[in-house]
């Protein structure tokens, strides 16, 4: 595909840097892979059911894994040798903590596309956060209020560093199709789709709990990834911040992978490998909105049995990475979050269909 080089401001960096973005180890977990190794290029023959939106999902059954950093810290300070200390400051994401999913579900097999996103806005008129007159600044600064999303500005070559009203899930800035994911998406935004779907379809469509994302993720491995712990072995399963991505982001190039994904902003979903329970883009693509309330010590906290995160407050948990964050970060244990308005270039979600 065409190279197209930009550049963003050093504010710029530390905010989306941030926005990328212990114990010893732990038994394996009861649910194991169903398939060869991650690193196969043979896709599991995984069965799946289709929606009214054309929307495939895979049943995932009930099991139990260990939740959390399955890894002493110094492990990842010696495979991460150029990230800074503070980066290693992960206590939310420790205990790990066995959690047992009692019932089984269904999960979307991609994250929602655009072409399934724009179903929903045309059926309902919705407008999302990024085009509401009155949408919530976050952070709640002057710097961050107003209109739009987040996107990229080919006239310039830059990322937007605040909103921008020209940009929102219609609009991102760069090329995508009615099969990549849908971008510039807020947790409300998503919440809205699975109210929609459902009373469409009369089921119960949602948001995957952080311990149902994070189960499904895993499907079955103990690992960082899916794929192995290998930070290079997401070339194959993932759309991260890699050699492709470094050649538009230069200023973040000695975090990037070695490999070359093939892709510098969002790819259509299902382009790379799936997991053992036939879910693509698990690592990377676009992060992905979960219904859970954001609680730093969370996981202190947590019962062993269908975990719904706190009852309260003023973040949900974003899971998986998206197509500029670095291999670090698209941990299948690493947490971030974000205010029910936020909305970026880089975020969307999966939803969840209930067993009756």
């Amino acid at each position: 595909m065409k190279k197209t080089v930009f550049r963003i401001g050093a504010v710029a960096l530390a905010f989306f840097a941030a926005c990328l973005g212990c114990s010893g180890p732990q038994q394996a977990p009861a649910v194991e892979p169903t398939t060869a190794t991650a690193a196969n290029t043979t896709a599991p023959a995984i069965p799946s059911i289709s929606n009214s939106l054309g929307m495939k999902l895979v049943k995932i059954p009930a099991g139990e894994f260990m939740m959390g950093n399955l890894e002493a810290i110094e492990l990842l300070r010696k495979d991460y040798p150029q990230y800074d200390d503070y980066r290693f400051k992960l206590e939310d994401e420790s205990p790990s903590h066995k959690v047992r999913i009692t019932r089984p579900f269904h999960m979307g097999v991609h994250a929602v596309t655009l072409g399934q996103f724009r179903q929903f806005v045309e059926a309902t008129h919705y407008a999302t956060d990024a085009e509401r007159n009155d949408a919530i600044s976050s952070p709640p600064t002057s710097s961050r209020q107003g209109l739009g999303g987040y996107g990229y500005n080919s006239e310039n070559h830059t990322l937007d560093a605040d909103r921008n009203p020209k940009h929102s899930w219609r609009n991102v800035g760069f090329p995508q199709t009615d099969d990549h994911p849908a971008t510039n998406v807020s947790w409300n935004d998503a919440a809205k789709f699975c109210k929609w779907l459902s009373e469409k379809e009369h089921k119960t469509y949602r948001l995957p709990t952080e311990a149902e994302w994070e189960y499904a993720c895993r499907a079955g491995t103990k690992t960082r990834f899916w794929s192995g712990n290998d930070p290079e072995s997401l070339v194959k399963i993932a759309n991260t911040y890699d050699k492709s991505t470094a050649r538009v982001q230069p200023e973040w190039a000695k975090f990037a992978l070695k490999g070359n994904d093939g892709f510098e902003f969002t790819a259509p979903v299902g382009s790379f490998q799936p997991n053992a329970f036939g879910l693509y883009d698990m690592h990377g693509n676009v992060w992905q909105w979960v219904s859970d309330f954001y609680g730093a010590d969370s996981y202190a906290k947590s019962p062993i049995d269908d975990p719904q995160g706190p009852p309260s407050g003023r973040k949900h948990v974003r899971r998986g990475g998206g197509w500029a964050t670095w291999s670090f970060y698209c941990r299948a244990s690493y947490r971030n979050y974000n205010t029910p308005q936020s909305r970026y270039f880089n975020l969307g979600f999966r939803v969840v269909l209930e067993e009756k």
